[in-house]
This record gives C-alpha cells, sequence and structure tokens, in this order.
C-alpha cells in the first residue's frame, strides 16, 4: 500500500487523490439526485436547487466522516433504498415525506447513539440480507422503465440504445485495469449523453437560469404515521448497508477501534439523513466500493476524500453547472441505473450462495415469495390502494416494505430456524 489509512500526502497527490474520489462520487450522486429531483419537481430552476442542496449536503458528510465519524476512506452518495421510497410516495405530501426523513434520520442517529444499530445484524439473516437487495433492485424497475423510455417516442430506439449502453458498460467493467474500472459509470454516464444526443439530437440548452431558490428548511412539519412507518422501513435497510460499508473498508485496512468507528459513522450518517428531510434532498449511505479503488490505487489515506468533499460541497455554488446535469438524458440514466441494480442482484445471488440461502425449498420460497409480492405491488395502479385506510396505504403501496415483511414472516415465523447474521454487502 503507498499510502496508509492515516498518512498524509504531500500537496500534489493530496489533490491528484482528491480529484480521482470526486470522479468516482460524481456519477452516482447525478444519477440518483436527477432521478430524485424529477419525481416531485418538474421546472428545471426547481431541479437545479435540489442538486445544488444534495451537492452541498453531501460534500459536507463526506468531510465530517473522514474527520469526525468513521473515519474512512468511504465514498457517499444518494442512498438507492430510499429511492425506493420516495418513488412509492409520489402521492403522499411533500412535506409528509421530508418529515418522515427527518424522524428516520434522527432514529437512526439515536439508534446508533445507544448501540441499538449494531443488534439490528443478529436479525437479519444471510436470506434477509439478500432478499433486501434484490428488492431495491427489483422494485425500481419501474423507475428504471420509466426512465428508459422517456418521453414515449421512439420507444423500440430508445430499448435499443439502453441494451446497447448497458453491454458497453459489462465490457468496459470486464476490460479496464485498475482505478479505470471504478471509472466506468462515469465514463458511461459521459460517452452514454454524448451518443444519445448524436441520435436523438441535442438539447436546448435555456438561457438564465430560472429563479427556485426558496427557503432551506419548511416553516412547519407534516407528521402523518403511515410515511414515516414506510421510511423507517427503509432506513432499516439503509443502516445495515452503512454498517456493512464500514466494517468491509475497515476490515479491509485493518483500522483500530472498529466499535468506535461503526458508532461515529452511524451517528453522522442519520443527522446526516435528518438534514436530509429537512432540506428536502434524497439521504445519503455510504459506498463500500471504496474498497475496489484502494485496491486499484493503492491509496488508503482517508485525508485524500477531503478533496473531494469539499470540490462536492463548492459545486453547489455554480447553478450554472449544476442545471447542465439536469439536462442529461433520461434514457441514459436509466441505462446507468440498469447496469447499477444489475450489479445488486450479483451481489445478493453471491450472498445466498455464499451460506447456501437456498438450499431447500423453503430457504427458495423465503427469497421467491417476497420479490413476488414486491414486483407485484410495484407495478399495481396506484388505483389499487385507494381502498386501504389512510394510515397503512404509504406501507401498502411500497413495494419493497411489502416483500420486506413478508420475508420476514417467512424467516422468522413460518420457516424460523436460528441462521448467523452478516452484515450487508456494498451497493
Amino acid at each position: 500500500m503507498k499510502y496508509e489509512l492515516n498518512d498524509r500526502p504531500g500537496a500534489g497527490p493530496m489533490l491528484l487523490y482528491g480529484l480521482q474520489w470526486w470522479a468516482i462520487s460524481l456519477p452516482c450522486l447525478v444519477i440518483m439526485g436527477v432521478v430524485a429531483s424529477r419525481l416531485h419537481h418538474q421546472g428545471l430552476g426547481e431541479q437545479a436547487f435540489y442538486l445544488q442542496k444534495l451537492f452541498a449536503l453531501t460534500g459536507l458528510i463526506t468531510v465530517i466522516q473522514v474527520i469526525l465519524g468513521h473515519r474512512l476512506p468511504l465514498v457517499v452518495g444518494p442512498a438507492t433504498v430510499l429511492l425506493v421510497g420516495l418513488t412509492a410516495s409520489l402521492a403522499t405530501d411533500p412535506l409528509a415525506v421530508r418529515t418522515a426523513l427527518m424522524v428516520g434520520g434522527g432514529l437512526m442517529a439515536l439508534a446508533a447513539a445507544t448501540g441499538l444499530v449494531a443488534r439490528l445484524r443478529v436479525f437479519f439473516t444471510t436470506r434477509l440480507v439478500a432478499v433486501v437487495l434484490l428488492l431495491i433492485a427489483l422494485t425500481l424497475a419501474p423507475t428504471i422503465l420509466r426512465l428508459t423510455l422517456s418521453t414515449g417516442d421512439r420507444a423500440s430506439a430508445r430499448l435499443v440504445f439502453t441494451g446497447v449502453l448497458v453491454l458497453i458498460l459489462v465490457i468496459l467493467n470486464r476490460r479496464l485495469p485498475g482505478v479505470w474500472k471504478s471509472l466506468t459509470v462515469l465514463l458511461g454516464l459521459a460517452g452514454g449523453s454524448l451518443a444519445y444526443f448524436l441520435v436523438f439530437g441535442w438539447p436546448e440548452v435555456p438561457g438564465p437560469i430560472p429563479s427556485a431558490a426558496g427557503p432551506l428548511f419548511p416553516d412547519r412539519l407534516a407528521f402523518q404515521a403511515g410515511p414515516v412507518l414506510a421510511f423507517l422501513f427503509c432506513l432499516v435497510a439503509l443502516a445495515l448497508n452503512e454498517l456493512s460499508s464500514i466494517e468491509a473498508v475497515g476490515h479491509m485496512l485493518k483500522a483500530d477501534d472498529m466499535p468506535g468507528r461503526v458508532r461515529r459513522g452511524m451517528f453522522s450518517q442519520g443527522l446526516a439523513n435528518l438534514a436530509a428531510g429537512a432540506l428536502g434532498v434524497i439521504g445519503p449511505v455510504s459506498f463500500a466500493l471504496s474498497a475496489g479503488v484502494i485496491a486499484g490505487t493503492g491509496c488508503a489515506a482517508r485525508r485524500t476524500m477531503i478533496p473531494a468533499g469539499i470540490g462536492l460541497f463548492v459545486c453547489a455554488f455554480f447553478p450554472r453547472a449544476v442545471m447542465l446535469f439536469t439536462l442529461l438524458p433520461e434514457t441514459v440514466m436509466g441505462a446507468l441505473m440498469l447496469y447499477l441494480m444489475a450489479g445488486q442482484l450479483a451481489s445478493s445471488l453471491a450472498v445466498l450462495l455464499s451460506d447456501r440461502g437456498v438450499a431447500e425449498f423453503s430457504g427458495g420460497l423465503t427469497v421467491g415469495l417476497p420479490l413476488m409480492v414486491g414486483l407485484v405491488v410495484s407495478f399495481a395502479p396506484p388505483a389499487a390502494f385507494t381502498g386501504f385506510p389512510e394510515l397503512i396505504r404509504p406501507l401498502a403501496a411500497n413495494g419493497f416494505v411489502m416483500g420486506l415483511v413478508t420475508a420476514i414472516f417467512l424467516e422468522h415465523v413460518v420457516f424460523r430456524a436460528p441462521k448467523p447474521a452478516i452484515p450487508l454487502p456494498p451497493e
């Protein structure tokens, strides 16, 4: 290893490695951020302001985690599982969604401070961990399809374009050496957008940016039990993902005081999600893909993340540049999400194979039935849930939540058996 965890590289290496971390953080931040912004905002001004807040929060929590939190070189970005929650809450009052994320983030921070989060590992067995990963990917299928077809015209051409782009990304991931492999998504974002514009036409770049800057924080809260419960399920999965990312990179680097790093990292991430709810943006999580970057570059110095976090924070103050991200083609976003979720499916299958999670029929049913429930609920029309009581409607309409509830019931009630707990693998 060229630089160990607590080494202090010189100014030149700090900037170069910081630029690398910034480039790796950018694709996930832009993809998930643009998708989330378009869920609740139609105008470019509102979408650009959303991304400005998201860039600022992500940059800030990156620096805080490196200095005061888990103190590990971990990339931070929008949590996919919260995108599932946001997608399922489109019919809900946006203020109630923000309040639910604030409540969930605050409870996550409280659970970390009291040591309660660590006990979740005992509850989530190998099969449940795999089901969580599978559900996140599969319940995003309607969102991916909607992005891929975009405006609806030339649908066949857009599907072909998506398939070709995903295939190219798979080949790049297979062929690129070292650190270049970790830049696959960034290369796909840039090259795919250029190819899309050449095939389908260039977008119209707006002139002056529409003013959309309103108050940063809501003047009131809208507490509704349904959205709060739905987001609590999503945040349990987020907490496990954060926990596994910290442990994976920490053990790889043989970091000391892992219980303290976990506690501080989870506490910081809980506060970050509370702040995300207050700001009205999707909450963040740490990605364990950092392990591959560290192995490829030989640099594990956590302080090289500081320039990357500062760079993301500074981007928030250039609305013109941020607004250009809102012009990225939705079809390209859909293709990149399809590629990322395919990788997540591969991770979940690896989890099942590692512990023979489907060695018998009951194990297969514990995995298969929740996935079918999640898919059916995700593709069901909104009218199918109008007859449910208002309290449970956000839960019943959330494919991820209903799939997870089904899996928990099967694993711990119907087919109850003692199983070893493992941390959630990386996204």
